[in-house]
């Protein structure tokens, strides 16, 4: 039987909400669309009623805070070192849009690619303009408000810079150690890159002579559909990875082949 939310169905009341682009100017956005996601997907969750966010991956190699109470605040996702690589770390800004993060935050769920990874390739693909500056390649977003640089200090240490700002200074940074698993990177880079705008309801758009707004009616039940889709997909996807990890036999066995006889192609 479908269940009837108060205020839902025929006679709900559609609310107002903006597109906003470049998205990169839209603002941090609703958190529970990295936090959601992230419990759906067997992450745990040790955030405290009223304080930080505070989330670890499944094999606690992974963490994962926001923090909207200090100064300057923002995400911190910290990684431990593994066969795989040394400890890591990357910081991004309270006004990091939700949907940016979520590149990186997302990636941390999923198999990594078996192809090798490519940082500036979704940049480019959306005709952002890569140069060299001394000891430092940066990227520049079509528009001039965004930006991915691969930065070489002084003493030679190294980690990448990135971030969007207006004209009037507001805006975000964030940066990865130069540690960062580069599939990581690539995936945040591509949704810094990503052409659509992003929603924000009536009151959460940042006051810009940057961005572009178009105003669209929502309903609440369109909004609770398209957030609930994204979690479905979490779920399923654990759920597939989880399955197939139980089903793998522990040792293959050679097939048997009968003497004089040819092998049986698998």
């Amino acid at each position: 039987m479908k269940r009837t939310w108060p205020g839902w169905g025929p006679g709900e009341q559609a609310e107002q909400h903006y597109l906003v682009h470049p998205r990169g100017l839209a603002g941090g956005g609703d958190v529970r669309h990295i936090s959601e996601f992230l419990r759906a997907s067997g992450w745990r969750d040790h955030s405290k009623t009223g304080g930080p966010l505070a989330m670890e991956s499944p094999d606690r190699t992974v963490r994962i805070s926001y923090d909207p109470y200090v100064l300057p605040g923002g995400w911190t996702v910290h990684g431990a070192a593994s066969a795989h690589g040394d400890e890591w770390s990357a910081h991004l800004g309270r006004q990091t849009p939700v949907e940016i993060v979520a590149g990186l935050t997302d990636a941390l769920t999923r198999p990594r690619s078996a192809h090798a990874p490519n940082v500036w390739a979704p940049l480019q693909e959306q005709n952002w303009h890569t140069r060299f500056e001394g000891e430092h390649y940066t990227a520049t977003s079509p528009d001039g408000t965004a930006w991915m640089q691969y930065h070489q200090g002084p003493g030679g240490e190294a980690m990448w810079w990135t971030g969007a700002k207006d004209s009037q200074g507001n805006g975000w940074t964030a940066n990865f150690s130069p540690s960062t698993p580069m599939h990581l990177v690539q995936a945040f880079s591509a949704e810094l890159a990503n052409p659509d705008p992003v929603m924000r309801p009536r009151g959460r758009v940042p006051l810009s002579t940057q961005i572009r707004t178009w105003s669209v009616s929502v309903k609440p039940s369109q909004l609770s559909a398209w957030q609930q889709a994204r979690i479905t997909a979490a779920r399923a996807a654990t759920w597939a990875r989880n399955s197939a990890r139980t089903s793998r036999p522990l040792a293959t066995a050679s097939p048997y082949t009968p003497a004089g006889g040819a092998r049986t192609r698998r």
